[in-house]
């Protein structure tokens, strides 16, 4: 592979499609390797990423199959490279086996999904949240991840450099949650100067030191903590060949004790959910004073937001509380939000894939009221009608 380079990225205003936005992020934070295999609606982003890695000193592989492409991907992350794919629908649950093996090795790779209406084959070119929890429980066993739900250009391309981040910060697999609407729409996207940039950008942190000195050499440090250590690097001294598929120990060896197996599924997940308060990020309109609080993630929170202003207009204090990341799920922001508001409608684009774990996290006396919409976004009109009808 040719020598990386920086980010070479033409800072200012400019029109991105959604796919090259996200592509274009994530190559901003530091993604040099892409393994992809063409499935509509996310066919710009391997195609973006075949034409831009080579120019920051990155490799794109285009592979046999879904399967092929994240475990591509898993094998440039060991190395030390900042790696990731794309797909959507089925290709997204071929993938989740492998997407496991990243989450019990705790190896930073991000996953952009671009959704599709579903099941099965579903229609390729509509949008529908379907994934949300797939992105989580697809997968065997129990593992945490972050996931991000853009609803703008922009913040596809922002939130490309976020997930990398905490890939890196967290070393855990991150999704990218898009959708076949949001990735085809052209909108003004703004790079930032590479300054600027690079004061954002988290590196990958490469342990060459003493084997015995290795901080990840146990699941927690002296006060009870998770020890979020350095990735293991294939190739080195400590970490020369290979990395375990199965249960093991903080330093990599294969294990089938009970007590291992239960401090590594300990490690993996709370070192998220411990941390919940850093992670989980939501965004706030007129919550201060409102009645009634939309819960939202990804594009429908711009109809939300016509919706909400309309109904303000009608003496409806209405207000929303965005998810911009699904995961870790925002269990105490909205546990203190039913203790302002005590009606609550969850706006998704799938059937209702967040509704339980609002249900389960608001105080008793709050009423829980839902808005399904498939392979289309809820138009404002249909959210400003429950509104009018909860109130």
């Amino acid at each position: 592979m040719s020598k990386y380079k920086d980010y070479d990225g033409k800072p200012g205003k400019t029109v991105l499609m959604g796919n090259s936005a996200m592509a274009e992020g994530c190559i901003a934070g530091g993604c040099r390797f892409f393994a992809g295999y063409p499935i509509t609606p996310q066919n710009e982003v391997p195609e973006y990423m075949s034409r831009r890695l080579p120019q920051v000193g990155g490799r794109f592989l285009q592979m046999e199959d879904e399967i092929g492409s994240i475990a591509a991907v898993v094998g440039a992350a060991i190395t030390g490279v900042k790696a990731m794919t794309s797909t959507s629908g089925p290709g997204f649950s071929l993938m989740q086996e492998i997407f496991s093996w990243a989450a019990c090795i705790e190896l930073p790779i991000v996953i952009a999904d671009v959704q599709r209406t579903g099941p099965g084959s579903g229609v390729v070119s509509l949008p529908h949240h379907s994934d949300i929890m797939q992105a989580h429980w697809g997968g065997n066993g129990e593992y945490q991840i972050i996931a991000y739900a853009p609803c703008t250009c922009q913040e596809l391309f922002d939130f490309g450099i976020e997930a990398f981040n905490d890939s890196e910060t967290w070393r855990t697999p991150v999704v990218i949650f898009s959708d076949a609407w949001l990735g085809h729409i052209y909108e003004r996207v703004i790079i930032p100067e590479s300054d600027e940039l690079n004061k954002k950008i988290v590196q990958r942190k490469i342990y060459e030191g003493n084997p015995a000195t290795y901080k990840g050499a146990s699941w927690k440090d002296r006060d009870g903590n998770i020890v979020i250590s350095e990735p293991p690097i294939l190739g080195n001294d400590f970490f020369p060949d290979w990395l375990p598929s199965v249960t093991h120990t903080p330093t990599y060896f294969a294990s089938e004790d009970s007590d291992v197996s239960y401090k590594m599924i300990e490690a993996i997940n709370q070192k998220i959910l411990d941390n919940e308060e850093k992670i989980v990020k939501v965004q706030k309109l007129n919550l201060d004073d409102a009645d009634i609080a939309i819960i939202c993630y990804g594009l429908p929170f711009r109809t939300a937001k016509t919706a909400m202003k309309q109904a303000r207009k009608e003496g409806i204090k209405a207000g929303i509380l965005r998810l911009v990341t699904p995961w870790p799920f925002a269990k105490q922001e909205i546990k203190k939000l039913s203790e302002s508001v005590k009606k609550i409608i969850v706006l998704e684009m799938n059937w209702g894939q967040i509704l339980t774990y609002v249900e389960a996290a608001v105080e008793d006396g709050t009423s829980v009221h839902f808005i399904p919409e498939i392979s289309k976004i809820p138009e404002p009109k249909k959210i400003l009608d429950k509104i009018r009808e909860v109130m």
